[in-house]
């Protein structure tokens, strides 16, 4: 008796499997919403804030409300600013804000 081999051929077998494409990372999310993280906590805590500007200048305040482009700075014994994000540079807790009798116009029980 002979027996006879049955093996597929090559295409055979790329027809099986299909076509492979290359596995490539996915693209990150195009929000990962940090930012609107950072700005809630900040205003919760109503922490007092530095934001420094393109400019060079310092505003000191609290942050009430932000939006896609801007930020609203509530300042005490001076003007609420409306400041477009485009214009700061960069923007942090304020450390002074912390110490009591300061006279930086900020109630004690801010940011402790």
């Amino acid at each position: 008796m002979n027996r006879k081999l049955i093996r597929p051929t090559l295409s055979e077998i790329q027809d099986q499997i299909g076509v492979r494409v290359p596995r490539k990372k996915p693209v990150p999310p195009e929000q990962t919403n940090a930012e609107s993280f950072y700005y809630l906590k900040q205003m919760q805590a109503r922490s007092p804030m530095v934001v420094v500007l393109d400019g060079g200048e310092f505003i000191r305040g609290v942050i009430e409300w932000y939006d896609k482009n801007c930020i609203k700075v509530h300042r005490p014994n001076e003007p609420n600013l409306l400041i477009m994000k485009s214009a700061v540079r960069y923007m942090y807790k304020d450390p002074e804000a912390r110490e009591p009798g300061n006279g930086n116009g900020f109630p004690a029980e801010i940011g402790q």
